[in-house]
């Protein structure tokens, strides 16, 4: 039983996303004309429009994505990852926003590891205006990158997170209680264990490639051999199902 569930929505006062604006504006790649970011999962899907405007971090958005429900200790930092266009970098980290705009800062080390597309790249590779993915240890609105893919082509999941009917957040909006694909039947928020490593990867890649937009936070292993990929700093959706053998089963 996992007890770090953290708290969707901020208390009143925080800031209010920003929306699929700044990804819908986000820079082309040296590479020409953005296109379509990686396959989703084979999910059929209604588009729905995303909602909110400008930039917003994911601490701003989810200031207690660290605090359980109910109180309790606080949830350590865990391998999770997100999806965006990059607009600024420096020497040793940069910052992206997402599909529905939130802000994220990236910083890499010695361990980082860069891939441009499947093909192994060097650091350099990481330019402002590129779309990419990373996949590392998530602190709500930091990730200490393990390995940073530029996406040719990718738009940042923007066109991604529209097919999936992403929803930014919006303050003193409640998430809705809607549901897309197979959804276990006796899953409670909160159960599993957290998992690391290679498995929280895939895990978190196969559900960015389908319903980017947030920020995972954490990957938790079910009893049924399965896992529910969290997201926040978004209304909806907060858990993405994947099966054992990283396929995206459903969201709510």
């Amino acid at each position: 039983m996992n007890d770090y569930e953290p708290a969707h929505r901020p208390p009143a006062g925080s800031s209010p996303v920003a929306g699929p604006d700044r990804a819908s504006r986000s820079r082309r790649s040296r590479w020409g004309k953005r296109g379509t970011w990686i396959a989703a999962a084979g999910l059929t899907v209604a588009m729905v429009g995303l909602a909110g405007a400008g930039t917003a971090s994911a601490a701003e958005l989810s200031p207690a994505a660290s605090t359980p429900v109910g109180g309790g200790p606080a949830a350590p930092p865990s391998d999770g990852g997100t999806t965006g266009i990059i607009d600024s970098k420096s020497a040793s980290s940069f910052t992206l926003a997402t599909a529905t705009g939130v802000e994220v800062t990236v910083n890499e080390d010695s361990a980082t590891t860069y891939r441009l597309g499947i093909l192994p790249a060097p650091a350099n590779v990481v330019r402002t205006g590129e779309s990419v993915l990373v996949l590392g240890l998530v602190d709500s609105a930091t990730i200490t990158a393990s390995q940073v893919t530029v996406q040719p082509f990718g738009d940042g999941g923007a066109a991604a997170a529209q097919k999936a009917g992403v929803i930014a957040f919006q303050q003193g909006v409640p998430s809705p209680t809607q549901s897309v694909g197979q959804i276990p039947t006796d899953y409670t928020e909160g159960d599993g264990t957290i998992v690391s490593g290679a498995v929280a990867d895939k895990a978190t890649t196969a559900s960015q490639a389908v319903v980017p937009g947030g920020v995972v936070d954490r990957v938790v292993l079910l009893s049924d051999g399965e896992y529910e990929v969290h997201n926040i700093s978004i209304n909806w959706p907060h858990h993405v199902f994947v099966s054992k053998d990283f396929k995206v089963l459903g969201y709510e």
